[in-house]
């Protein structure tokens, strides 16, 4: 908590007007949940596909393609083939996965898992349940609590090995006989006119073959070699992840994850598994120390162990022994889609954020559940054009749920680095005590970041309610020249931190998508 003496009664009155503020926006935004057309849903809850579409040379009978079988793919899978779809996934490694992100699922993510009927995925695979954040700066720490107390007593956070998610997943899909999951590599996908008419790839074994379908959804990851025909790639790699595992350690603060603001840039700690906690190292730029030649274990001994809590310590550096040390870039794209007949982006192909917020499974989640409910009243997928059109919508109804964790992870990656820049100093240390006031100063911002209000506007009213938190701070309790020089900078930083970020996010889409014409669109 930040004590300021006697002035702090002054801080107390100015903060209190920005709580009932940021509460009355919360609770009356006018960016509410997204809606599909009354019409458009009313036989929802009882349509289910039964025409036939035949590919063009006859051989198969598919209604769609999903390239990529991880957790956009898979969830996908599943979900419309309950819906009655015939779907083919293809995907280029069907064994385990072994990557060190896409390991946290925000609460706001296990809703919609359970809306999928997907959340037994995260049973029999050791996932451990999160409660909330720990976070820590130059000595202090404060617990930041997921707001649950109006949900069922299931609901929070999960932390697993991904790997064993996407395959508890893959299995539920390959189990509904009206899906098939195949391994191949997908080269290109097949044009005619315009249209996306199906895709070509390579079995394992090394064959070439074609396959067909009304509807192609390309979902296969960050690496996506298919994304160049579907949208505009803007893709930035502001930082890389070196990645750890702890062994046997206790985390200060048990069912958390643990964010310490270290300099340079943020650690993140949070468990996998009963025994095992994971490490995220981030390293700003696009370039770390070698790990092959000793530099990457004399860095993080070096440089990131004395700032790590004392309780993991001994721990850490027993991972940095053990040389099990890995790399990922971590990479930010706006979906800057070109919508076209036939084909459909999806999870990490289209849209990235950075991951220190661990949002990507549940921006993923969130936009299947939008696309089934998209697709369910149609009978018929074979009109290439009006599928199109109609689908245009997907792009608006998403933002309000995906523009909110894009923002907020790009935004919190800024504020949280070290910067020799005394008002960002100043932003850095007014989030952190911030969010220590606990009550709607740490509730508003972590439901935000859980997934579980993902309000725009309540997103910029506690983004600036920082901002002018940290000018009170060095405007009290006197004022001089020098501190209103930093106060006006500081605003000046956090309007050029979030406004580029909402840009690129799109300001029509984010806060006001019903006034965007495809909001309301109807299938034919």
């Amino acid at each position: 908590m930040v004590d300021l003496g006697l002035s702090g009664s002054l801080l107390a009155v100015v903060l209190g007007f920005v709580a009932v503020f940021c509460f009355f926006i919360q609770k009356n935004g006018c960016c509410s949940k997204s809606k599909i057309d009354d019409s458009a849903t009313s036989t929802t809850t009882t349509t289910v596909y039964s025409g036939k579409s035949r590919s063009k040379d006859g051989n198969d009978d598919v209604d769609i393609i999903i390239v990529g079988a991880g957790v956009a793919g898979a969830a996908l899978a599943h979900t419309l083939g309950k819906e009655g779809r015939r779907v083919k996934v293809i995907e280029r490694d069907l064994t385990e996965p072994d990557r060190i992100v896409g390991e946290l699922l925000q609460p706001g993510g296990y809703l919609k898992l359970q809306e999928l009927g997907l959340e037994d995925c995260v049973e029999k695979i050791d996932a451990q349940r999160v409660f909330g954040y720990a976070l820590f700066k130059d000595g202090k720490s404060t617990r930041l609590s997921y707001p649950l107390e109006k949900f069922h007593s299931d609901v929070s956070g999960r932390s697993f090995h991904n790997g064993r998610f996407i395959q508890r997943m893959r299995e539920k899909a390959a189990a509904l006989p009206n899906v098939k999951l195949e391994q191949g590599t997908v080269t290109s996908l097949l044009e005619e006119n315009g249209i996306i008419r199906g895709v070509q790839y390579k079995t394992k074994s090394g064959e070439e073959l074609k396959a067909y379908a009304p509807l192609t959804v390309v979902c296969d990851g960050c690496f996506s070699n298919l994304r160049c025909t579907l949208c505009d790639p803007k893709v930035e790699v502001p930082s890389c992840f070196v990645g750890l595992v702890l062994e046997n350690c206790q985390l200060p603060h048990e069912n958390h994850g643990h964010v310490i603001l270290a300099d340079p840039s943020p650690i993140l700690f949070y468990p996998i598994s009963s025994t095992e906690v994971r490490c995220l190292v981030d390293v700003p730029g696009q370039k770390v120390p070698s790990i092959s030649n000793g530099e990457m274990a004399k860095y993080l001994k070096s440089v990131v162990a004395p700032q790590v809590p004392p309780e993991i310590k001994d721990a850490f550096i027993a991972a940095i022994d053990k040389g099990n040390i890995r790399t990922m870039p971590n990479r930010s794209m706006p979906a800057s889609p070109h919508p076209t007949p036939g084909a459909l982006l999806m999870g990490d192909a289209f849209n990235m954020r950075h991951p220190l917020t661990g949002g990507g499974m549940t921006v993923a989640l969130s936009d299947i559940v939008v696309l089934r409910d998209l697709l369910k009243p149609l009978r018929d997928l074979n009109d290439a054009s009006t599928l199109c059109r109609y689908l245009e919508s997907f792009y608006t109804l998403r933002k309000p749920v995906a523009s909110t964790i894009n923002t907020l992870a790009g935004a919190l990656y800024k504020v949280f680095c070290a910067s020799p820049d005394q008002a960002r100093k100043e932003m850095r240390e007014a989030c952190f005590d911030y969010l220590s006031l606990g009550g709607v100063f740490s509730d508003g911002p972590v439901s935000l970041l859980s997934g579980l209000n993902p309000r725009p506007l309540s997103l910029v009213c506690h983004f600036f309610a920082v901002a002018i938190f940290g000018v009170g701070r060095l405007l009290l309790p006197f004022p001089s020249p020098k501190r209103i020089w930093i106060g006006a900078r500081l605003i000046s930083s956090a309007s050029a931190i979030i406004f580029p970020i909402i840009k690129a996010e799109g300001v029509r889409q984010m806060f006001f998508p019903a006034t965007v014409p495809a909001y309301y669109r109807k299938p034919s």
